[in-house]
């Protein structure tokens, strides 16, 4: 796991915003994320068929492939956001194809010099992990995994080998945005989990306010909004830098309240 997110969840839980490379002003937006308190950014690859998410998400990888964003952009992207931002733990988050296609080393190599931390791969199983795993974490890139409600004892060790960084809790069994599970479901699958492995748990997937990202910061080691973030891009385009600053501000004070509360 790299040094970036062993400082971060040191601190106790983090908040992780996402929002999709290509997508409005992608380096203006990723800085006013910064600037409003964001602890980890999740940038996301577009591609034309994100099965996992849910209509804004969609409707960003349309806007971002509309204007012709490759993976070498999202390549770019990252790297000058961490020569702005040597601190701030990155990671990519998109599907296989994206990754694998020139090769899992081609990819690994670009994203260790793009100054990448980590890397989630929304459709690539466990029983696939020869075909990105090992050349991400032979330059010491994380490789992310998702649990998902129905990841139940069995098949959570499968789930964690070979995981780092930090594990995505995925708290419904659906897409990205469209509702939030009980907190009493996230709370139990959050303590289960963690009884099971010293790797901080991240709990996403319909998160969009700061009393939602509260409670949830109460449980987890981290936060995950995303579609909240695509909205604002999609509504305010140009504009929107300041519209993710303030909504930042107020996660991330929600959250670090939290971390105050529980240390």
């Amino acid at each position: 796991m790299s040094t970036r997110f062993k400082t971060t969840f040191a601190k106790g839980p983090a908040l992780v915003c996402f929002i999709t490379a290509g997508d409005g002003d992608t380096a203006a937006n990723l800085d006013a994320l910064v600037e409003g308190g964001a602890d980890v950014i999740e940038l996301g690859m577009p591609f034309t068929d994100p099965m996992a998410d849910g209509p804004a998400i969609q409707a960003a990888n349309i806007r971002a492939l509309n204007k012709g964003t490759t993976t070498a952009d999202v390549l770019k992207l990252a790297t000058e956001f961490r020569a702005r931002h040597p601190e701030v733990p990155l990671v990519l988050m998109g599907y296989a194809n994206p990754m694998v296609r020139r090769g899992p080393e081609w990819f690994a190599e670009a994203a260790a010099k793009a100054g990448v931390d980590g890397v989630i791969s929304v459709d690539l199983a466990p029983e696939e992990d020869q075909d990105l795993g090992p050349a991400l974490r032979d330059k010491g890139i994380s490789l992310i995994r998702l649990a998902t409600p129905t990841t139940d004892d069995r098949r959570l060790p499968a789930v964690l080998e070979g995981s780092s960084g930090f594990l995505y809790y995925v708290s419904v069994a659906g897409i990205t945005g469209k509702q939030q599970a009980a907190m009493a479901s996230i709370e139990e699958n959050v303590r289960r989990i963690k009884n099971h492995t010293e790797v901080p748990v991240a709990v996403g997937f319909g998160v969009r306010t700061p009393e939602q990202a509260a409670e949830i910061a109460k449980v987890a080691d981290g936060v995950v909004v995303g579609s909240a973030f695509i909205d604002l891009v999609e509504k305010h385009g140009s504009e929107a830098p300041q519209h993710l600053k303030s909504l930042v501000e107020g996660l991330a004070n929600a959250v670090h309240s939290a971390r105050k509360a529980t240390a």
